[in-house]
């Protein structure tokens, strides 16, 4: 975490537009570079720490199409992209269908951290690389790199692209629900799976468009069993040092359709399809599990060392796997 930060923003625009279709006309038509604002969480720090310095910044906070939580009439689930994780750990309709993914939200840093935080803003969350994340006087001692101007990557040498990773602790669970996200513009709306919202690449890690607002999310209806863990340095405020949801129908240790997904260990979430098919054939017991772990080591491909060794985060998803599981086959669907 970086020291000595600056409380005072960069000098910028201020625009809080009262609809969504003046938000999007501000994103089409504003010069320069305009940042989207939920809660400021994450915005409001990189900006004090200069890793962001807008033109203008557009405030999503009241629009009423960001808002809310529905219950759609083929039983999904659609959230506001402006809702605060807050109020989605107290919504009633998600602690009774979906427990393990309000645990997903709760582990997001702290109480008043959730007050301000929204659902867009954890799944747009920006990546983090401890070359980076620093004070503007600390990355200038060091130098820029990929996501700072320069064509060198301090995290690993001659890396073609920025390897920061994504610590948004929302997105496992959610791409583990199939879930869907909504993306808005003045060009009109597009609906793609939450999976394919990620690119891996630290600098433009999502797919949004500069004139694009992620508006809403929707879950649909299910009754499989979902697990979610999280590993941290310390209980309490911190980011993930990893983190794993894993879905599964069926009962106790059967089951013949799963989802893997894997958060924090690389630049996006990784969704373990292979891993997920061992489990299917051979089932939740110990032989299975063995052959989704070995499986697992060869999908992940290679880690970064960045916050914790890349041997240490082999490990780490190889635990978080075997305790997810379980965990599911004490569960009923």
């Amino acid at each position: 975490m970086a020291e000595n930060v600056p409380m005072l923003l960069p000098e910028h625009d201020f625009v809080k537009p009262a609809t969504l279709a003046e938000g999007l006309a501000v994103l089409r038509d504003a010069p320069g570079d305009v940042r989207l604002l939920g809660g400021g969480t994450d915005v409001v720090f990189n900006m004090r720490c200069r890793l962001l310095t807008p033109d203008t910044l557009l405030s999503l906070k009241d629009l009423p199409e960001l808002q809310g939580i529905a219950v759609l009439p083929d039983g999904s689930l659609q959230l506001g992209a402006a809702c605060r994780l807050t109020d989605l750990v107290a919504a009633t309709v998600l602690t009774e269908r979906y427990p393990a993914l309000v645990k997903a939200f709760r582990a997001v840093a702290s109480r008043h951290v959730r007050n301000l935080a929204t659902l867009g803003g954890n799944l747009c969350l920006d990546t983090r690389c401890w070359f980076t994340n620093q004070t503007k006087e600390w990355r200038d001692a060091k130098g820029p790199c990929l996501k700072t101007g320069k064509d060198v990557c301090h995290a690993i040498a001659g890396a073609p692209v920025c390897v920061a990773l994504n610590n948004a602790d929302s997105p496992p669970a959610l791409i583990a629900l199939e879930a869907t996200v909504t993306l808005a513009s003045s060009r009109g709306e597009r609906r793609l799976g939450l999976q394919d919202f990620y690119r891996e690449d630290g600098i433009r890690h999502t797919v949004l468009e500069p004139d694009e607002i992620l508006t809403r999310v929707t879950i649909p209806p299910t009754t499989d069993r979902l697990v979610f863990l999280k590993e941290t340095a310390r209980q309490g405020m911190d980011f993930s040092y990893g983190a794993i949801a894993v879905r599964a129908d069926g009962s106790g240790a059967t089951a013949s359709r799963l989802r893997i997904v894997l958060g924090s260990l690389t630049t996006a979430p990784r969704l373990l399809a292979g891993a997920a098919e061992r489990l299917a054939v051979l089932g939740l017991g110990d032989d299975g599990l063995d052959a989704a772990c070995a499986t697992l080591r060869d999908e992940l491909g290679p880690l970064t060392n960045l916050y914790s060794p890349a041997a240490y985060k082999r490990e780490l998803a190889r635990i978080l796997l075997r305790k997810a599981v379980l965990e599911l086959r004490e569960m009923q669907a």
